[in-house]
This record gives C-alpha cells, structure tokens and sequence, in this order.
C-alpha cells in the first residue's frame, strides 16, 4: 500500500503506474466515469458511482479505493463503544469457517463492543417495502437498497429520482436499530461486500470491506483459534439474511411466484441494469416494479476477495439462511420485529445530474474520420477501446473522455504507416551515410590525387620533353628507336593519369550556364567512335529540355558512362541515353545491355583507382571522376546492374540526377 492508497480523497482511483492502457476499466465502468488522459485511466470523481467493478476486473490492480483500516484502528483504541453491523453476504465470504459463531467471535477479537447482523435490518426493509406496495398499488418503484444503483440513477436518470423506493437500506436501517437501542453516542461501522456503501449515509461512522477485514483479521493475527466463539449480538434476523442473492427482496418479503414475476423485475449485472432502466423510463415497464443490483447479487461484490465461485457462494448463503430459520427464536424475532417498526425508515434522495450534452453529429462524424472511419463499414465494433461501437467511442472522444489511439484497428494502422515510413527513412538515412562516407573518402582522395599530381607534373613533362627530343634526333633506324617510342608511350599515359588525378581532385570550378540537355546528350554520343554491333540512341522525355549546367564537365561525365557502357557490350548491343525531368530536377540516365556489373563490385565502382580491365588498360578514375562532377552540380548519381540472365536481360543503367537551376558557381 502506498502514501496515496491512504491520503486519496478519492473513493475509486488509478495508480498510473500499474496502469497498462488495456482499457478494461472503461468498459466494465455503467458509468463511463474513466477518462483516458495520456493513456492512462484516470476515474472522475463526480461521475463514479463507487460499483468497484474496475478494482475487480484490473489484472494489474491499477485500480484502487480508499482503505478505511486506521480509521477503524482509531476508532478502537478511543473510549468509545463500537458496533459491527455485519453484512449478510458473510457466509460467502468466509466459506471455510464451520460456523457462524467462529466468525461472530473473530470480529469480536478485534476490539468491537457489539457485533450485529444487517439481516434484522434488511428483515424491517423487506416489510416495509411490502407495505408500501400493498398501499400503494398505482405507483411503481425501483429498490434502492444498492447504493451503486441509487448513484447511477441520482447522476445519469435524475428525474427518475422520484421512482426510487422511499425506504433506507437494510444498512442503515440497522444502524438507526442499534442508535434505538443503545443510544446515538455509539460509533458504527458497517463490513460487507460493497466499496459504494463507504459513500453511502452519513449514518455509519467507517465501512470496510471484507478485504479490509482479512487484513485486519491477519495484521492483528486474529484466527479461529485464537478467539472464542459467539452469537451476534440481539436483534436477532429472519429472513432478511438471503438479501445478497439474486431475488433476496423478493424472498424476504414473502411474496409468491405468480404475483413477484407479474409485479416485479429483477436485474443485475452492469449491461441488465442499465437496460431494465432504459425500459422503465421509456414506459415499457408500466405495471412493474425493478429489483436492481450493479453486481451479480452482493455476493459478487467488489470488496470480495473472491470473483469466482457464485454459484457456491449461493449455495453457503441459502444453506446459512435455512439453518437460521430452523434455529431461530420466532417469538423473539417477532416482538423485536413489532418494536422497531415503528423506527422511521425513510428515505430520501436528490438529483445530482452529471450527464454531458451530446456532440453534434458534425464532430461525431469528424472524430471517426480521424480514426479511418468513413463507411459504415469501417465501423469494427471491436470493443477493444472499452465502448461497445465506435460511434460511442467518438461520442467519448468528443467528450473529452477518450481518445483516438484507444482504436485497436487504426492504432495498428497507424503502426504499419509508422513501421513503413520508419523502413523507408532508415533506407534513405543508410543512402545518405553511406553517400557522406564515399564523400568523405572522395574528399580524403582527392586532396592526396592533387599533391601526387602537382609533384609528378613537372618531372613527367621534362620526361615527356626529352623522350620525344631523343627520338627525333634518333631517328626509325637507330637501334634504340623502338625503346624511346615505348618510353613516349608511357610517359604520355602517365600525363594522362596525372590529367585524372587533377580532374578528380576539381581543384576548378563548376561554371553554370543554360544548355539544351537533349542536344548534350547527343554531344556525348557524337564525340565516341561506336562500333557497328552497337545502336546509340537519345530518348527525351522531358517538358523542359533547358538546365543550368557545366557543359564541360557534363560532356565528361555523359561521354565516360557510354564509354564505359562501349566496352561491356564486345558482342554489341544498346546504348541508349534517357532524359526525363520535374519542376526542379533534370535526370539523365545511360542505359546499356552489356555484361552487367556483379554485385559484389556495386559498391566500389565509384571509389578511386577501383578497376576491373586488364593491367594498362583503365587507371580506376573514370567513376570516381564522373561521381566528383556529379556531386559539384550538387546532383546524385547511382546505378542498377543485372549480370544474372536468368532473371532476365542483362545490362546496366546509371542514374544522374541534377537540379535544374543553380545559378551561382560552386567550388568544389
């Protein structure tokens, strides 16, 4: 137990931190009185009727009520004389006690000066009841003996308020018996099944339920072992002891079967409640009179430490009712009966209407949207939200007592959506990472390419220089010719290794200007020598052919990738450039039906020196080159390749995609 278990003004309330969102709560509650706030279940204190039904149905035991045990622990140790008035459903309670005598004794061994039985109470009830009836014959009443019941009816039908049966309950009725007989001095604390009864009269000084009893019971080690037997204390009952089963009243007051199924409807349970009363103010319900109980007989009571076992706990009851009457002084009980008739037993109630207006249907319709619900179809009455239909559920939302998330259907939707988009930003994020990381290496490369280059520039020249000096002072018949031929040859690829190095390093700028890319395209293709096996084409799709380009470095970039595309088609093929475009972007792509790139080299073909051709035949820039360039414009580039021909045609197609306009020079 906690600090707020003790200090809650609060009847009926939530630990947020057991709560787990399975809105169990809300749908058990006839009041509606749980509001979702965040997910979690708070309980209204002006709507709650006190039932207990989410304090049964709470696997996590979120939900809680105010304990009254230092109170009574209080009230004990005062000088003052205490009564316990004991509720009839005990025998349910304690099922493994022998006799009643044994549980008499135990709340004895508490502290308590009196021990008393409701059931005297519920005796004058029943009579009382039935006279009224008798006389007044046009007049149909609803009981009011459950203090659920009268809550639900005082909050949420206030002008049914009149139709409540004018008599206390069997509780206070006995309280106002012991005041009778021992004086108004004395403190009275009622124990039963029922957390309601804690707000109920101001007539009883403490109620505990029979869980807080069993605590007490085990805090002060009070057993039937310890502690004498006893009966309770005088008046003594009669019949009025069956009242926490289905039809007690009914019983108590002797009524026949034709005459209480013609005049009397009984209902329990949350869902039969609310319809019998549903019935009632509607005017189906004219000759009848309604028994209703918010739980399934007392029996099955919130301050039970047991939900199981009904039809057991019935059978204890019946049995202790039966053994009572068969031991019971019936003179006695009649001239205690005679005695304390006279006793006022009236009642009266007050209309405390916490009903909220209805949404207009406008917001009714605009909540479901929200939740996906557009068709009566759409409309799952699940349940899982804890309102019977998700028109109810939107009517809530509107309220401010529920929320959208609370949807299993679309809450899992949105899920899907989130899982999608999340899958597609982490792909997007691994591009961007993986595109800053080539970056990184091309920046790192580059600034190395460029002091390689600048070195090497001024000695390959003068190597360059006197080679073709000593060839020509040589001569074709000097015996040496061929050697220096080879030296030139060499010496000019390394000039134009050292020209790649320099252009991947960009150390130049990027100067835009407007050009017609389709006629780019065709530049490109016009400057290579294509082989006859191989058809070149152009393929413009755009609606704006006009872009703010370097026309030089895109004839490089354009002229390298059909190059390429050349060389992986030895058997001929299709070389084919496509332009397509947006507001913003003009995309080229380079489209070959060569050999295909295998996929283990996907991921390297942009790096620097990175070569699958022969020894002398590629220095490994060209990609890497094309990938500066790219990047410069600010632009993409990527490409899909297909070396498996089972899946279809072979081939190549590398993606470059720029923004159109760009008008300030970039360095690189």
């Amino acid at each position: 137990m906690t600090a707020a278990d003790i200090n809650s003004d609060q009847l009926v309330y939530t630990l947020k931190e057991r709560c787990r969102r399975c809105y169990t709560c809300v749908r058990e509650c006839p009041a509606k009185a749980i509001r979702i706030v965040n997910g979690q279940a708070e309980v209204i204190q002006e709507r709650c009727i006190a039932c207990g039904n989410c304090v049964q149905v709470c696997s996590q035991d979120a939900k809680v009520f105010k304990k009254s045990i230092d109170h009574i622990k209080q009230l004990l140790s005062s000088d003052k004389k205490v009564a316990a008035i004991i509720a009839p459903s005990f025998p349910a309670e304690f099922m493994s006690l022998p006799h009643h005598q044994t549980f008499a004794g135990m709340v004895r061994g508490l502290g308590f000066d009196y021990v008393n039985e409701v059931a005297f109470g519920a005796d004058l009830v029943a009579h009382t009841f039935k006279e009224m009836m008798e006389n007044e014959e046009e007049y149909k009443y609803i009981s009011a003996d459950c203090p659920a019941i009268v809550s639900f009816i005082e909050k949420y039908h206030p002008h049914l308020v009149q139709s409540l049966s004018p008599i206390v309950s069997p509780m206070v009725a006995t309280a106002r018996v012991l005041r009778k007989k021992y004086g108004n001095w004395l403190k009275i604390v009622f124990i039963g099944p029922c957390i309601a009864k804690k707000d109920e009269s101001e007539e009883i000084d403490e109620v505990l339920t029979f869980r807080e009893l069993r605590d007490m019971f085990e805090y002060n080690e009070v057993t039937p072992g310890n502690t004498e037997a006893s009966s309770f204390d005088p008046p003594i009952s009669g019949k009025g002891a069956i009242f926490p089963v289905s039809r007690g009243l009914i019983q108590a007051v002797d009524l026949d079967d034709d005459l209480y199924k013609g005049d009397i409807i009984v209902a329990e349970g949350r869902q039969n409640f609310q319809e019998a009363i549903r019935e009632f103010e509607s005017g189906l319900l004219r000759q009848e009179h309604l028994e209703l109980l918010c739980c399934e007989g007392c029996i099955m009571g919130a301050g039970m430490t047991s939900s199981v076992n009904r039809y057991a706990k019935r059978t204890f009851i019946k049995n202790y009712v039966k053994s009572k009457l068969e031991n019971t002084n019936r003179t006695q009980w009649e001239r205690e009966m005679q005695e304390y008739l006279k006793l006022d037993m009236s009642n009266n109630f007050r209309e405390n209407d916490q009903r909220m207006p209805l949404p207009s249907r406008e917001d009714i319709i605009a909540q479901l949207q929200a939740m996906g619900k557009y068709d009566p179809k759409d409309h799952l009455n699940c349940g899982a939200c804890g309102y019977e239909t998700c028109e109810e559920h939107a009517v809530a939302i509107c309220k401010g007592l529920a929320e959208t998330e609370m949807c299993l259907p679309y809450t899992i939707e949105s899920l899907h959506k989130s899982v999608s988009q999340l899958n597609d930003s982490n792909r997007k994020l691994e591009s961007a990472r993986e595109a800053l990381k080539q970056s990184e290496k091309l920046a790192s490369m580059g600034q190395l390419s460029a002091g390689i280059a600048h070195e090497l520039n001024n000695p390959l020249g003068v190597v360059i220089m006197y080679a073709n000096i000593l060839m020509e002072e040589v001569g074709e018949q000097e015996e040496f010719s061929d050697d220096l031929k080879l030296i030139v040859e060499q010496a000019d690829r390394c000039k134009k290794i050292v020209g790649g190095l320099l252009n991947f390093a960009r150390k130049n700028q990027v100067k835009h200007e407007e050009i017609n890319a389709e006629e780019l395209a065709q530049k490109s293709i016009n400057a290579l020598i294509i082989p006859e096996n191989i058809s070149a084409s152009v393929e413009c799709n755009t609606t704006n052919k006009k872009a703010e380009l370097d026309e030089e470095q895109m004839l490089q970039l354009l002229s390298n990738l059909c190059k390429n595309a050349i060389e992986a088609m030895p058997n001929g093929g299709n070389l084919k450039i496509r332009l397509e475009d947006d507001d913003d972007h003009i995309v080229f792509f380079v489209d070959d039906t060569g050999e295909g790139i295998p996929q283990e080299n996907i991921d390297k073909i942009f790096e620097p020196f990175f070569t699958t051709k022969g020894i002398g035949k590629g220095t490994g820039l060209g990609l890497a080159t094309i990938y500066g360039i790219a990047k410069m414009h600010h632009g993409k580039i990527t490409v899909e390749s297909n070396t498996d021909s089972a899946k279809g045609p072979t081939g190549t197609s590398f993606k470059v995609t720029l923004p159109r306009y760009q008008t300030k020079e970039i360095k690189a």
